[in-house]
């Protein structure tokens, strides 16, 4: 398996395959406004047409580039291509601003591929165990895994009850259409194409890379002084990585861990990250001035948390982050169904999506070290170029998913509503894992109560379930009796 698994990884078309994903998501990293959900979608459509192995090899490839790609942007001209780099303008741009910009440049793309490394460790180690735990779990179990994932997404939100709200209006909108439990058809509303419901896919573009466009209309480029590239000082010594070794091994864990964790996502890893690296610094005062710990705590957390985040989705079915779940419905798309089941029915799939990880991340440091001048200018590209370009392929992703027009109506409709919730403060990334992970979890509440012969007390009574149920309860009620509870005047 092993042996295939190599000659796989290390086929010329495979190798051409992850330098393209790779190539793709810096580029999309780099620029302002545009996000690696927003390219994994548009490209979605584009890779029906492919073996299941090679698409996934594709799209986790530009994961990891869309993830690394903001570095750049944020250190020359203070604009984070991403969130997840929104820390790194704190440090890396004082920095490059003072005379040091390859300093800068060279310790964030070294954490970045560390970071990176570190994370595909604890996949291959932690994913084939965690996958025979779950294989053990019954069908309660799992529904109870998937609340306490919903919980703990609303949690992590601005307002627990907005992120509950949205989570709901999430599984609300997955419900119409053939139920996953009893294959009963609701709430078409009397529309034929309401029977498959709403798809992933048209919703996803329509939620961020045409809700993005709406936004890049009305907001105007900040003016930032940019800072001339300079490669001195790009190359880390050794006395470099003894001595920010303990920051970029705690920076790499807290994003692997933070990444595991469904629905947080590569920006509140930086942020942990940084907030540690500063609390244990010796020279806390340099944060936010230019500390070169605080961009390795930064870039290394933020790509740590993409091998994280696939470890639930690999060995549970569980999506970790928005991108995941986009990945989640391309993997059942291509015939590959995640969870325990692919752990032991297709384990080199399994092996193939991690190796191209760590490639990924191998080609992302080698890519943005060779190009960083160039990538710098990317974020001048007049939006008057990209905005019709991404119109385009929002409306060609949809509508090439089943060829009706009904799916790029559902685009739009589903653009104004992100525009609206962001509008209001309303959460996204609840919304979208409350769409993707509901149908799996009425499935397993389904199955549950055929099982216990529609008993819901084994939900309340298993050991496994039990905990998890009160956990999640615990999660969305002491936030809210925080918020609620008079206070002492």
């Amino acid at each position: 398996m092993f042996v295939h698994t190599i000659e796989y990884l290390f086929s010329p078309w495979t190798l051409l395959l992850i330098a393209l994903g790779t190539w793709l998501g810096i580029v999309v990293g780099a620029i302002p406004g545009l996000t690696g959900a927003m390219l994994i979608a548009l490209s979605l459509p584009l890779t029906f047409a492919m073996e299941g192995m090679d698409a996934m090899v594709l799209l986790i490839a530009m994961y990891v580039g869309s993830v690394s790609g903001g570095l750049i942007t944020a250190t020359l001209l203070k604009m984070p291509g991403t969130p997840a780099s929104i820390m790194t303008t704190l440090d890396g741009y004082p920095m490059a601003a003072g005379g040091n910009p390859g300093r800068a440049l060279g310790l964030g793309i070294a954490a970045s591929g560390v970071g990176g490394i570190i994370s595909w460790c604890f996949l291959i180690s932690v994913a084939v165990p965690l996958s025979a735990v779950a294989h053990q779990l019954g069908p309660y179990d799992f529904f109870a895994l998937i609340m306490m994932a919903m919980a703990l997404i609303a949690l992590v939100s601005d307002s627990v009850i907005m992120g509950l709200l949205s989570g709901f209006c999430g599984m609300l909108c997955a419900m119409p259409g053939a139920s996953p439990a009893t294959g009963e058809i609701r709430m078409t509303l009397g529309f034929a194409q309401m029977n498959d419901g709403f798809k992933l896919l048209p919703v996803m573009i329509g939620l961020y890379a045409m809700g993005e466009v709406i936004i890049m209309l009305k907001t105007d480029k900040k003016k930032t002084a940019k800072v001339n590239m300079d490669r001195k000082g790009m190359l880390m010594s050794i006395s470099d990585w003894k001595r920010h070794g303990v920051n970029l091994l705690r920076s790499s864990l807290i994003g692997t861990w933070i990444g595991a964790l469904p629905g947080i996502g590569a920006n509140v890893g930086s942020v942990a990250a940084y907030t540690v690296a500063k609390k244990y610094s010796q020279n806390p005062q340099d944060f936010g001035k230019g500390s070169e710990e605080g961009i390795i705590a930064s870039e290394s957390a933020n790509n740590a948390t993409v091998g994280g985040a696939l470890i639930p989705l690999l060995a549970m079915g569980v999506p970790g982050s928005v991108i995941d779940a986009i990945l989640l419905g391309a993997m059942v798309i291509h015939g590959l169904q995640p969870g325990p089941l692919l752990m032991t029915q297709n384990p080199q799939a399994v092996w193939s999506l991690a190796g191209a990880l760590l490639l990924a991340n191998l080609l992302m440091t080698g890519l943005m070290a060779m190009s960083v001048g160039w990538l710098s200018k990317l974020a001048k590209v007049p939006r008057h170029y990209l905005i019709p370009a991404i119109m385009v392929f929002c409306v060609i992703g949809s509508y090439g998913l089943a060829n009706r027009m009904f799916d790029v109506w559902v685009m739009l409709a589903f653009a104004l509503i992100g525009l609206f919730m962001r509008r209001i403060k309303f959460p996204l990334a609840p919304f979208i894992m409350g769409f993707v992970l509901w149908p799996i979890a009425e499935e397993k509440l389904g199955a549950g109560l055929m099982t216990y012969g529609g008993s819901l007390s084994p939900l309340f009574t298993h050991p496994v379930s039990c905990t998890m149920m009160i956990l999640s309860f615990l999660m969305v009620l002491i936030p809210v009796w925080k918020k609620l509870k008079p206070r002492k005047i």
